[in-house]
């Protein structure tokens, strides 16, 4: 199958780029890693007027840990993250995705912009309170950028759709660090490794000084529109993990699941399955909490 026809740019700094995705408008369509795009153009899914290759923009391709979490660029393939170990969820989420040749060449950042709802890394910047910074031609001209920060809540907007406008760009992706005492864990069944999730759970589990839980947050793959966040600090009662009531705290995980069936599983065992992961991934991240 061949992709329908498109003009292709090759911008070679960020001005270029935002200046042809301005002029492009809801006809433009970034190409970063390519793993997920390329195939949907093939299948003719996806018909932009313009394809803006942003694979020259070696500024995009950073990974930078402070105290404060991990900024992600744009060009960052997930095998470098990988490989980099910024933050414990990003590592455990990224060997789940695919396989290595996919993940040397996709990319982090893009991964959150196609926003698919079976993907791992959405819930991981979702679970965490992350954001995604998005720059556009400033109206003054050439040259000029303006930025915006978009937090997870608000940039998953539905499958395969997100916040980022025509004529914007992902730049980054911020994920916040982790609190002393916090263990993470992430759970998912596919029908074959490396295979999107038939469901998933990560978990992001806080102790206090008394080795009680003090925040329990996870977030679900594959169950909804968009990576579904869970807090269920209330359930765990400040309980110390061993005497939480798990099986009812993944219960409260399930009430906000919305699966949908599909030739790979039925609702009702995608909804089975997120109770599941969720009492696993929770245990995990609180013994790893507990050191």
């Amino acid at each position: 199958m061949k992709p329908p026809p498109f003009e292709y740019h090759a911008p070679r700094d960020l001005g270029e780029a935002l200046e042809i995705l301005a002029g492009a408008g809801a006809g433009g369509k970034v190409l970063a890693g390519g793993q997920s795009l390329i195939p949907m153009l093939n299948m003719r899914i996806a018909a932009p007027d313009h394809l803006v290759d942003i694979n020259r923009l070696g500024e995009l391709s950073s990974i930078d840990a402070g105290p404060g979490g991990v900024t992600v660029g744009a060009l960052a393939r997930h095998a470098e993250v990988e490989r980099a170990a910024p933050h414990p969820l990003m590592v455990r989420a990224l060997r789940l995705v695919a396989h290595p040749v996919i993940r040397n060449r996709g990319t982090v950042v893009g991964s959150l912009v196609h926003a698919d709802p079976a993907a791992e890394l959405p819930a991981v910047l979702a679970v965490l309170d992350g954001s995604v910074r998005l720059a556009r031609r400033a109206d003054g001209g050439p040259g000029g950028v303006v930025t915006r920060d978009v937090p997870a809540s608000a940039f998953f907007t539905g499958p395969m759709e997100s916040a980022a406008e025509p004529g914007e760009l992902a730049v980054s992706a911020f994920f916040p660090a982790l609190p002393p005492r916090t263990g993470t864990a992430f759970r998912e069944v596919a029908r074959r490794h490396g295979d999107y999730a038939l469901a998933g759970v990560c978990a992001v589990v806080t102790l206090d000084e008394d080795l009680h839980i003090s925040a329990a947050r996870v977030g679900c793959v594959g169950v909804g529109p968009v990576p579904a966040v869970v807090d269920v600090t209330g359930a765990c009662e400040r309980r110390p993990a061993a005497t939480v009531d798990w099986p009812r705290v993944a219960a409260a995980v399930r009430e906000r699941a919305e699966p949908d069936g599909d030739v790979h599983a039925s609702a009702a065992y995608r909804l089975h399955l997120v109770g599941v992961l969720a009492e696993q991934a929770l245990k995990d991240a609180a013994r790893e909490a507990a050191g």
